[in-house]
């Protein structure tokens, strides 16, 4: 008989935090300017043996460090800036003043886009825009929605033609993903 191993049992590697997060760009100047003065992010001293022009910023507990490659078009296929799109991949700083950001980047003159997220009476609200290289940023007060980890939800299946309500401490797609998971678990043929 085979055995089913629950994955609170595999060993997680021994992570701390997010470090840093580097990011190719047209201008090393541009972009340093840019995570500064919007993002208030500080120049640090970056190795000496590096023999490539970049820059590393830091503030907020993390890095962000730019690698400057001026033909990173002839990389990507898209030359045209992106729509700014809350569903794309973007890195995400939390805030405690959403209006407070929206009328600094009008000010600036910055496109961005705002949504909003709202799960058992709780609101997010978000902003999202791109840095000059096309990286889509968010600015959002997403402490306001607990963080709830799935293995503390209290799973109830549904029966087959009757729908029940999700259960009181995890939302839609919390329980979705439980259910999945278990139907796929009656599904493993020994």
């Amino acid at each position: 008989m085979m055995e089913i191993e629950e994955v609170n049992n595999y060993e997680a590697l021994p992570l701390l935090s997010l470090n840093h997060v580097s990011l190719l760009c047209r201008s090393v100047s541009e972009s340093a300017r840019f995570y500064e003065q919007v993002l208030g992010f500080v120049l640090i001293k970056r190795p000496s043996s590096f023999k490539f022009n970049g820059a590393w910023l830091y503030n907020y507990g993390i890095g962000v460090h730019l690698i400057e490659n001026p033909s990173i078009d002839d990389f990507d296929t898209i030359i045209e800036p992106r729509p700014i799109n809350p569903k794309d991949n973007h890195i995400s700083f939390q805030c405690n003043d959403v209006g407070l950001v929206k009328g600094r980047l009008e000010g600036m003159g910055m496109k961005y886009v705002t949504a909003v997220v709202e799960d058992e009476g709780n609101r997010v609200d978000q902003v999202f825009f791109h840095d000059p290289d096309g990286y889509m940023i968010e600015l959002c007060n997403c402490e306001n929605i607990p963080i709830i980890p799935l293995a503390s939800c209290s799973f109830k299946p549904r029966l087959s033609n009757s729908i029940k309500a999700a259960p009181a401490r995890c939302g839609f797609m919390e329980n979705a993903m439980m259910e999945s998971l278990s139907m796929e678990m009656l599904n493993i043929s020994f």
